[in-house]
C-alpha cells in the first residue's frame, strides 16, 4: 500500500514523524472485498451503482467529520420551551442531520420495501452496513423505521396510512403531522422498569375509546424505561388491554397539529453511541391505536424487534469491519523495529486474525439478510428465525447479567468494562 506525504509546518520542539494519516477518499465498498462479494453471491449485484455510492460517501472526509461532531456534541434534552410550555424534543447537533439525510436519501430504512424484488434486503444491509461502519449512532432510527413496516402491517389500515410516509427518501426532523412531512420516522418503546424483556410483566394499562379493538383507538398511561429514537414521528408501544398485551401505533403528533402526551423523562448516559437520543418515557392519556389483535402485542412487535435484531448483527459486523480496516491502515503507515507495522510477522498474525473475524461476520450477516428477502422460502424463513437469535447472541458484547442498563455511564458494569480495557495498556 503506497505511504501519502502530508506537508506540515515544523514545531519548534520537535517534528511530528511516522505518524499514519487520515483514511480518508475511499470508496468504502469497493475496498471492502468480503462485502462487495458477498453482495454478489446472494442476488444483490444490481445494487453495485448504489453502493459505490455510499461507499464514496462514507469514505469521503465531510461524512467523517460529521460523524465525528455527531459524537462530539451529542444531543440534548428540552423538556420546556421559555415561556414553559411543554415540548419534549431531543436537539440534535446539525452533523447529526447531516447524516441522517444521507442515509434516508440511500434508502437504508426503506429500500428493501420500495423494491421488493431477489436481493432487496441484502442490498438494503449493504448500505446500512457501510454507513455504521463510520457512524454507529443513526442507525437506531434508521433501523427503527425499516422494522417498523412489516409490523404495521399487522394492521393493513394502519399500514396504507404510514408506510408511504415510512419508506420516502426526503427527510424531515420536524414534529408535524404526517400529512404536513415529505418523510417520517419511526421509533420503538416496550421495555419498562419492572421487567426488561419480560414484556408480559409491563404495566403500562391501555384504556379503549368507543369500544377500541384492532385498528380501534385507546389512552395508553404508564412509563418506558427505554424509549428508541424518541424524535420519530410515530411509536409502536406495548401496553396491557383487557385481554392483555397488546401493540399500539403512538403518533408524537396528532392529525390536527397538537402533540400527542409523550413525556420525556431524560436522556439516557450510554456507554457509546452518543450522537444517538434514547429516552425515559412517560405516557399520560396517551393517544393511541391498536396494531394486530388484542392480547397478542408480543407476537406483532417481535416482528419489529426481530427486523432490529438483523441491523444489530449488521451494525456490530460493520464495526468489527472498521476496526480492522483502521488497524490495517495504521500498521501500513508507521514504522517499528526497522519494518513497516504491517510487515512484521506478528503483527501480521494478528491483522490476519481481524481479518478473518470481520469477513466471517460479514458473511453471516449477509447470509441472514438474504433469509429476510421477499422471494424466501419456508426453509429459508425457519432459517431466519432461530439464526437471527443465534448470530445477535455470538455478535454481542457480554457485560455480565444486568441487562441494557448495563450499558449506561451510571452503572457500575459500564465502569468496569471501560477500565478493564485501559488497564490491558496502562496498569
Amino acid at each position: 500500500m503506497p505511504t501519502q506525504t502530508v506537508e506540515r509546518p515544523i514545531s519548534a520542539t520537535h517534528e511530528v514523524l511516522n505518524q499514519s494519516v487520515p483514511r480518508v477518499g475511499l470508496d468504502e465498498f469497493e475496498v471492502n472485498l468480503p462485502l462487495l462479494e458477498g453482495v454478489e453471491r446472494h442476488g444483490a449485484g444490481w445494487a453495485g451503482e448504489r453502493l459505490h455510492h455510499a461507499g464514496r460517501l462514507v469514505g469521503s472526509e465531510d461524512f467523517q467529520r460529521w460523524a465525528d461532531e455527531a459524537n462530539t456534541n451529542p444531543p440534548r434534552l428540552e423538556t420546556h420551551d421559555r415561556y414553559g410550555h411543554r415540548v419534549d424534543e431531543v436537539v440534535y447537533h446539525p452533523a447529526y442531520h447531516h447524516v441522517m439525510r444521507s442515509a434516508v436519501q440511500l434508502g437504508a430504512h426503506a429500500a428493501a420495501w420500495r423494491e421488493p424484488r431477489s436481493g432487496a434486503h441484502v442490498a438494503r444491509a449493504a448500505v446500512f452496513m457501510l454507513l455504521t461502519q463510520v457512524e454507529p449512532g443513526h442507525g437506531c432510527p434508521i433501523s427503527m423505521t425499516y422494522s417498523a413496516v412489516p409490523a404495521l402491517r399487522a394492521q393493513p389500515e394502519l399500514a396504507a396510512e404510514w408506510e408511504p410516509h415510512l419508506t420516502s427518501l426526503e427527510y424531515d426532523p420536524r414534529l408535524a403531522p404526517a400529512c404536513e412531512k415529505p418523510g417520517c420516522l419511526a421509533g420503538m418503546a416496550m421495555t419498562e422498569k419492572q421487567g426488561g424483556s419480560d414484556l408480559r410483566s409491563n404495566t403500562t394499562r391501555a384504556t379503549p375509546i368507543d369500544g377500541g379493538g384492532p385498528g380501534g383507538e385507546y389512552r395508553l398511561t404508564g412509563h418506558k424505561w427505554f424509549c428508541s429514537a424518541p424524535m420519530g414521528d410515530l411509536f409502536l408501544v406495548l401496553a396491557q388491554a383487557q385481554e392483555g398485551p397488546s401493540c399500539f401505533l403512538v403518533p408524537r403528533v396528532l392529525s390536527d397539529g397538537t402533540r400527542n402526551v409523550f413525556r420525556l423523562q431524560q436522556l439516557k448516559d450510554k456507554l457509546g453511541n452518543r450522537s444517538n437520543a434514547s429516552a425515559e418515557l412517560e405516557l399520560d392519556s396517551t393517544w393511541a391505536r391498536m396494531v394486530g389483535e388484542p392480547g397478542r402485542g408480543v407476537p406483532t412487535i417481535i416482528e419489529m424487534a426481530n427486523h432490529t435484531r438483523l441491523d444489530c448483527i449488521l451494525g456490530t459486523t460493520a464495526g468489527m469491519r472498521q476496526a480492522v480496516a483502521e488497524a490495517a491502515w495504521h500498521a501500513a503507515h508507521r514504522d517499528a523495529f526497522a519494518k513497516r507495522l504491517i510487515d512484521q510477522p506478528l503483527m501480521a498474525n494478528v491483522l490476519a486474525d481481524l481479518c478473518l473475524e470481520a469477513e466471517a461476520a460479514t458473511a453471516t450477516a449477509l447470509r441472514l439478510a438474504r433469509a429476510y428477502d421477499h422471494d424466501a422460502t419456508d426453509q429459508e424463513k425457519l432459517f431466519k428465525r432461530l439464526a437471527t437469535a443465534v448470530s445477535k447472541d455470538l455478535s454481542r458484547l457480554e457485560c455480565g447479567d444486568l441487562g441494557e442498563v448495563s450499558f449506561l455511564e451510571r452503572d457500575q458494569a459500564a465502569g468496569e468494562l471501560k477500565q478493564r480495557e485501559v488497564v490491558l495498556v496502562f496498569l
